[in-house]
């Protein structure tokens, strides 16, 4: 029984009355006095307790997807096989769903709940836009992560076939899932129904979760010794797709949004990987990275600890760090939710050429009713950042070539992988 099946649901359910029927049957017994009766007391009610919380939590987990499966709830997830390199490819064509290349950075996934999604596009891709579910590889981290990619109708048209696309990743909270983006955020339905509308240029959703080495929150943050979630983020993830779809490879035409935590990691890449990401929008995001019970000790120890943790504090960043030329857009409630003071706080230190945008509703809660109204305007906003890429996939390119990236900008002073090739002139709407 996989830990999110409605099998799972049923059956903790049925042993949590039970439990509760043996309890009220054997209650009489328990009833008289001495050391085993008490002790059969607590017994009981324990074991009652103890079932009836996992028989909630179990579907609690199935309505929201925090853990996919009993191996992601006990920590042990599933890594890349070792040699994997970049697949070469045609540009992109659009047909992951249903072909497994060896070696390929992007992989047909299961189903992933995708099933479970209501209001999902259905008829001719042409005409409707597909979502296709597949697990990302990542080429340095070894990581993989499952994703949704929702690709608009123009994708598949004619009058498109050499066209790249602007790109938007959605990052989930901790400890949400690819599900919950989907279906409680409804990402692609709402970028569907804004570029139907011609609020939003047909772009490229991918919804995908930064939690990856679950059930351990490791932000976006490359961990010493441990996982490397900006790499997979910053690094591998664009470039997987940029392999396998055809999604512009200049920075301008990308874009990072997330609600909660994956707020956070949204406007962290952006203000640390500039060169990747140009536009970030964040629903109730942190505004600094810190340890807590969930993270352990994301920062190691010794001498560059405190380098690393402020690397990760944007409010240190924007006063002590040259200011990168990227768009962001916060979203907090005024009453309701605790982050509002921070929010300002934040608005008011970007500096040019940095820009700041905002959605500050008078109320609000931190929770999915109040980042699905943000939606709608988030995405219009992130629209009118991104450029529709310039670029289109040669005639002559065959399938089996490899498109290389173009250069990139220099160094961030506090990144830990490594330096950057050098920059690169892009432009902006």
């Amino acid at each position: 029984m996989g830990l999110t099946s409605e099998t799972t649901v049923y059956v903790m359910a049925a042993l949590a009355a039970v439990c509760v029927g043996l309890l009220v049957w054997s209650w009489p017994r328990f009833a008289r006095q001495g050391l085993w009766q008490v002790c059969g007391r607590l017994l009981a009610i324990g074991t009652t307790q103890v079932v009836m919380i996992a028989a909630f939590a179990c579907w609690l987990n199935s309505s929201y997807q925090f853990f996919g499966s009993w191996g992601e709830l006990f920590g042990s997830v599933e890594t890349a096989p070792v040699g994997v390199t970049q697949a070469g490819g045609d540009g992109g064509t659009g047909t992951v769903s249903g072909v497994a290349v060896k070696g390929a950075l992007v992989q047909p996934a299961g189903d992933e709940q995708l099933s479970r999604v209501s209001g999902l596009p259905t008829g001719p891709a042409a005409v409707n836009g597909r979502v296709e579910s597949v697990k990302v590889i990542g080429r340095r981290t070894g990581v993989v992560d499952p994703a949704f990619v929702y690709l608009p109708p123009q994708y598949f048209q004619k009058a498109y076939q050499r066209q790249r696309f602007p790109v938007i990743v959605a990052l989930s909270g901790y400890p949400g899932s690819i599900f919950n983006l989907a279906q409680h955020l409804r990402v692609s339905q709402t970028a569907g129904e804004l570029q139907k509308s011609g609020r939003m240029q047909p772009t490229v959703m991918v919804m995908i979760r930064p939690t990856i080495a679950p059930p351990r929150d490791t932000e976006c943050v490359n961990v010493p010794g441990g996982p490397q979630t900006e790499t997979f983020l910053a690094r591998d993830l664009p470039e997987a797709l940029k392999s396998a779809y055809r999604v512009g490879h200049d920075a301008s035409a990308w874009g990072v949004m997330g609600y909660s935590s994956g707020g956070s990691c949204a406007l962290q890449l952006t203000m640390r990987d500039p060169h990747v990401y140009t536009t970030a929008a964040a629903l109730s995001p942190d505004y600094r990275v810190k340890d807590d019970p969930t993270t352990g000790s994301l920062f190691g120890s010794g001498p560059d600890r405190t380098e690393r943790m402020n690397g990760h504090d944007l409010m240190w960043r924007l006063k002590h760090l040259p200011v990168p030329q990227v768009s962001v857009l916060v979203a907090e409630s005024k009453h309701g939710e605790r982050g509002y003071p921070q929010t300002q706080a934040f608005i008011r230190a970007v500096k040019a050429p940095m820009r700041v945008a905002s959605i500050l509703p008078e109320q609000g809660s931190h929770n999915f009713p109040t980042w699905v109204q943000e939606m709608p305007p988030a995405l219009t906003w992130m629209n009118q950042q991104l450029t529709f890429p310039q670029d289109v996939v040669p005639r002559h390119l065959k399938k089996g070539s490899v498109v290389a990236d173009p250069p990139r900008p220099g160094p961030d002073p506090l990144r830990a992988d490594g330096p950057e090739p050098t920059p690169t002139a892009r432009t902006r709407r």
